[in-house]
């Protein structure tokens, strides 16, 4: 932390941390108020319930003076510090009028203390240690640059003075009383010094957060559109490849070339599921609005494993159960099925051909459980804590070759947890893995 005892802030700094600990200075000018008056109030209020005993203490006729003029007092500078207040929020920007209200209540606050106890005690001595109170409370609430500490230095030693002459001491006890007072007064200095500079350094580092937050968010938002703008532009040459690969199977070939054309449409399927893994991976950072139909969950379920069953030619290795007769849910029609494809895909992807991949449908309470198991490698226990992580690794190479972005899961999960669910898995390696999906129930 950068120390600033006889030195101004930084340029770059100064005129924000001025607005900044204006804006702090009039909150805390409001709270001491409010609190000074209640005191006061108190006090008052004491008066009344025990007269006999209060009426009777030394110097009863100014401190009871003195207690009405604080009453009196002290509630415009409430009011006028909660106008300042709501001034600052509408402008942002503070004036030399709010620094001399902060400065003049200082001294008010001081006084008032100073005074009380002068007139309570006739004792010099006796006041001191409400005066080290007061200018430690100053210190500590209100920030002030180094010459308007000074200039509040020099008021209150002058103050105190006129109160020594007031309490009618005698020269050996001024001497001592003024010497203390030095003391207090230069402690007083050293720690509002050191109040501004902590709460400087403190702001200038909530500044720096704020523009590297800031950096971070554009940096972050370019990485999207570039990451979409990419994505989406490799589609057309993809495409352009694959359309030219169906063009030569239809032509009379040997069987080399057709098994070059069907690595070739192989890639690019491959090339076009990273595609939308990453499109799906730049609009999930960057959401539009989510919109969920009431839905009924088993045509949902049952929809997508005949769809995948076409696509597999007809095989049976993907099987679909329900427990329940009826299930509604708000579910996304677009988002919700690339989950339980993505599921399925895994399960295919890491199981045999002839393992069979289930999908099965519960109902329990207030919650629809949905959960996709196959029998195939299973994942390593130290892959599981960070499964579901975006970009972690833990994307694998499946038993024939398939490839993986890694993302797939992460962006399930995004997606089940815009549906107000949760998504878990449950794993052993070689014995297979089961993914459980929680989605609350449709009214």
């Amino acid at each position: 932390m950068e120390t600033h005892f006889f030195t101004k802030l930084s340029p770059k700094y100064s005129a924000a941390y001025r607005n900044y600990y204006t804006y702090q200075n009039l909150l805390g000018v409001r709270t001491a108020s409010f609190v000074f008056l209640a005191l006061g109030i108190i006090i008052r209020i004491l008066y009344h319930i025990f007269p006999e005993s209060l009426t009777k203490a030394q110097n009863y006729p100014e401190f009871n003076f003195i207690n009405w003029i604080f009453i009196a007092v002290t509630p415009f500078f409430y009011l006028l510090s909660h106008l300042l207040v709501l001034q600052m929020r509408k402008t942002k920007r503070a004036t030399a009028a709010m620094a001399l209200f902060v400065f003049v209540f200082s001294i008010y606050l001081i006084s008032c203390g100073m005074y009380s106890s002068f007139i309570s005690t006739s004792d010099p001595s006796n006041a001191l240690t409400l005066y080290l109170i007061a200018l430690s409370v100053v210190s500590v609430l209100f920030v002030f640059e180094y010459y308007e500490t000074i200039i509040l230095l020099i008021a209150i030693e002058l103050l105190f003075t006129m109160m020594l002459f007031y309490a009618q001491a005698g020269p050996t006890e001024m001497t001592h009383n003024q010497m203390i007072s030095a003391i207090l007064l230069a402690g007083f200095y050293l720690t509002s010094r050191y109040f501004f500079s902590y709460k400087a350094s403190y702001y200038g580092q909530i500044l720096q957060i704020r523009n590297k937050n800031a950096e971070i968010e554009q940096a972050n938002s370019f990485k999207s559109q570039v990451l979409g703008t990419v994505a989406h532009d490799l589609r057309n040459p993809i495409a352009a490849v694959e359309s030219l690969a169906m063009i030569m199977e239809m032509e009379d070939i040997d069987e080399d070339t057709q098994d070059n054309l069907t690595l070739i449409r192989e890639s690019c399927v491959k090339a076009r599921t990273i595609i939308d893994d990453l499109l799906d991976a730049a609009r999930l950072e960057n959401p539009p609005a989510f919109e969920t139909i009431r839905t009924e969950v088993n045509k949902c379920l049952l929809d997508i494993v005949t769809g995948w069953k076409i696509q597999q030619g007809g095989k049976n290795n993907i099987v679909f159960t329900s427990d329940v007769k009826e299930a509604y849910a708000q579910i996304n029609q677009e988002k919700f099925p690339r989950v339980i494809d993505n599921l399925i895909s895994n399960a295919l992807k890491f199981s045999k051909e002839t393992d069979i991949v289930e999908v099965n449908l519960k109902l329990d309470k207030s919650r629809l459980i949905i959960s996709v198991t196959d029998k195939g490698l299973g994942i390593p226990k130290d892959m599981l804590p960070t499964l579901f992580e975006r970009f972690s690794g833990a994307g694998r190479t499946g038993l024939r070759g398939e490839q993986s972005t890694g993302i797939g899961l992460s962006i399930a999960k995004d997606i089940i947890e815009s549906h107000q669910g949760k998504i878990s898995v449950q794993s052993e390696e070689g014995k297979g893995s089961t993914f459980t999906i929680l989605l609350p129930i449709a009214d």
